[in-house]
């Protein structure tokens, strides 16, 4: 996976409250057995009709917004069931973060764990920032993410929190398996140590029962 230090792009303001993971990726796309095209699926019934022609009127449909990279959303974002694929989905559509007020405590760790962005600030901020993004040619949004700002077109900033680990996570191109992999020193320090300390917990297989 690629460092990165910045998100920056197309900023789409889809300020709804309670955008749920059923509505982020409906039942319907999630037959298939991997992740691929779950683009196709990301908020179908809110960018498609019922005859599976474009809405006109919804944000990501508009020409200014179809190139997003952030979304600007509403409070409670990705709440509903644990369905991993609205965070694949959304990764595929192309979106790299969230800036909302709030997440679905599931999606918020799904989403991190994948490596989508997610900014959580202040309710009053996510609105100004929405009104910007709505404004012509203030669509642009970058997030910076070694100082943890947002820097709006119109030179607003906008600090925010982030743990350590999912900042690493991001700036150091690292998944859970390469986090996991950062500490094998300290790993294999601690299993020796635990084996000196503990000989009678380990059973030594024979080299063929223990490759079996």
């Amino acid at each position: 996976m690629s460092k990165r230090d910045t998100v920056a792009g197309i900023a789409a303001p889809l300020t709804i409250d309670n955008l749920d993971t059923d509505q982020i990726m409906p039942k319907q796309f999630l037959l298939g057995i991997d992740k691929s095209g779950l683009a196709r699926g990301v908020l179908y019934d809110l960018r498609m009709d019922g005859d599976g022609q474009p809405r006109t009127g919804f944000v990501l449909n508009r020409p200014e917004y179809r190139d997003a990279r952030i979304l600007v959303a509403g409070a409670n974002f990705g709440c509903g069931s644990s369905r991993e694929h609205a965070v694949w989905g959304l990764m595929q559509a192309g979106i790299e973060a969230v800036i909302a007020p709030s997440f679905g405590e599931i999606f918020y760790f799904n989403a991190q764990n994948n490596r989508l962005l997610l900014v959580t600030l202040e309710a009053q901020s996510v609105a100004a920032l929405a009104e910007t993004v709505s404004r012509p040619g203030g669509a642009e949004l970058r997030i910076d993410l070694q100082n943890q700002r947002v820097l709006a077109a119109d030179g607003s900033a906008y600090p925010f929190e982030l743990a350590p680990r999912q900042k690493r996570m991001f700036t150091e191109g690292l998944d859970m398996i390469g986090m996991t992999l950062a500490d094998a020193g300290a790993i294999d320090a601690f299993e020796a140590t635990h084996r000196a300390q503990n000989p009678w917990m380990q059973i030594d297989l024979p080299r063929q029962q223990a490759a079996a």
